[in-house]
């Protein structure tokens, strides 16, 4: 499954080789879970633990330009946001949803990126606590890191790490996911009742795509540390807006589009476990890796998504940049839904109502066929605007 657009500009859409280096490590006590969990850091028993890394991304250079454009440091502090949801939402797809210790990085070339900005990020991460904390989310901050290493950071880079423990009798098992599932899935865009402002679904995948294909030559002439000299020059920039350009068919600009806060999934994800555990068979994020990302899980299935979202405005844009064809942007981007819910067909519409209760869009986007192959893993089936793409 490769995807050249990505590839040219020194990204792997799948992570083969990384996948290939640690194929050889131990599983976990879950083999199959969204994510490794452990033997319990207590050693109880009855427990389990999680321990999760993960970060905005290339989305800080998007950040440090729109800084550059504007003036304003504002645009530095959803960083953490991006960085912190990027781990709670995978932690979520194993039902951890609450009592989540955080530890941050941040690694920064003092030259470009000064303690104001620096400032922003932890009063980004400061105000997502508090606000998941309103919505029964509890988050304890433990401190961080912040690091000067201009050496190899060219702008900024917002990491996260999490620790957490679960009821092992509280795990979700996306091994569980069986033939005769379908998938419910949650729009990534829109406004949620927890949301201040409209969100493009962006959240913290495929940046390093995103902008080269949106963003104008004006930015590789003017801001050359906001990029690689890795990546061909005829890569770089490739697109025609301006991050102050408006974004066809949404009320905001190009770079409030891109910059838009991952959304969390947490409080809808918590009410629907609330309403019991035993009937989700599997949770799936659909970050790195977007709509192929579920073929890591499960076991002698084959996935057929054949009613996906409407791209939103955004992805509806780097389409149209024709920079890259739409089998490798499913392979990409979440292109308009990012947690899928693997259950039985009854269960779908009570998922449904609890996300509209927070105004998320979501439906059913496909269902889990039985694998031909036995226990490998055959395909995943996207079927979209009269086109099939088969994903191996």
């Amino acid at each position: 499954m490769s995807a050249e657009s990505y590839l040219s500009r020194g990204v792997s859409p799948t992570k083969d080789e990384v996948k290939a280096a640690v194929k050889n490590q131990s599983k976990g006590a879950f083999p199959g879970a969204f994510c490794k969990l452990i033997d319990d850091i207590a050693g109880d028993p009855d427990y389990c633990t999680a321990i999760h890394a993960d970060g905005a991304g290339t989305k800080s250079s998007v950040a440090y330009l729109m800084y550059k454009e504007t003036g304003s440091y504002d645009w530095f502090k959803g960083l953490a946001q991006d960085s912190l949801v990027m781990n709670t939402d995978d932690l979520a797809c194993v039902g951890l949803t609450s009592n989540l210790m955080l530890s941050n990085t941040i690694g920064r070339n003092a030259h470009l990126v000064d303690g104001k900005a620096i400032a922003k990020v932890i009063e980004g991460y400061d105000e997502i606590i508090a606000k998941l904390a309103d919505l029964g989310i509890g988050i304890t901050m433990c401190g961080g890191e912040t690091a000067d290493v201009g050496d190899l950071v060219r702008t900024l880079i917002v990491d996260s790490t999490i620790v957490a423990r679960a009821k092992r009798s509280d795990v979700i098992n996306a091994a569980n996911i069986r033939p005769g599932d379908v998938i419910v899935g949650l729009s990534s865009s829109g406004q949620a009742t927890y949301e201040t402002s409209y969100n493009s679904g962006m959240s913290s995948n495929g940046l390093t795509a995103a902008r080269h294909m949106l963003l104008s030559k004006y930015y590789y002439e003017n801001f050359k540390e906001s990029f690689s000299d890795t990546v061909p020059a005829d890569k770089a920039y490739c697109g025609k807006y301006r991050l102050t350009d408006k974004l066809p068919g949404a009320d905001v600009t190009v770079g409030e589009a891109i910059l838009a806060p991952t959304r969390t999934f947490l409080p809808v994800i918590n009410k629907i476990l609330e309403g019991g555990r035993e009937r989700i068979h599997g949770i799936i994020h659909c970050t790195g890796g977007g709509q192929a990302k579920c073929r890591d899980f499960g076991t002698g299935v084959r996935y057929v998504k054949d009613n996906l979202f409407e791209l939103p405005p955004l992805f509806a844009a780097i389409y149209e940049s024709g920079e890259i064809p739409m089998k490798e942007m499913f392979q990409v981007f979440n292109c308009g839904h990012r947690i899928e819910f693997y259950v039985d067909e009854k269960e779908a519409q009570s998922i449904m109502d609890v996300a509209s209760s927070f105004n998320i869009d979501s439906k059913v986007v496909g269902h889990v066929e039985k694998s031909s192959n036995g226990n490998t893993n055959e395909v995943i089936i996207i079927s979209s605007q009269g086109e099939e793409f088969v994903y191996n």
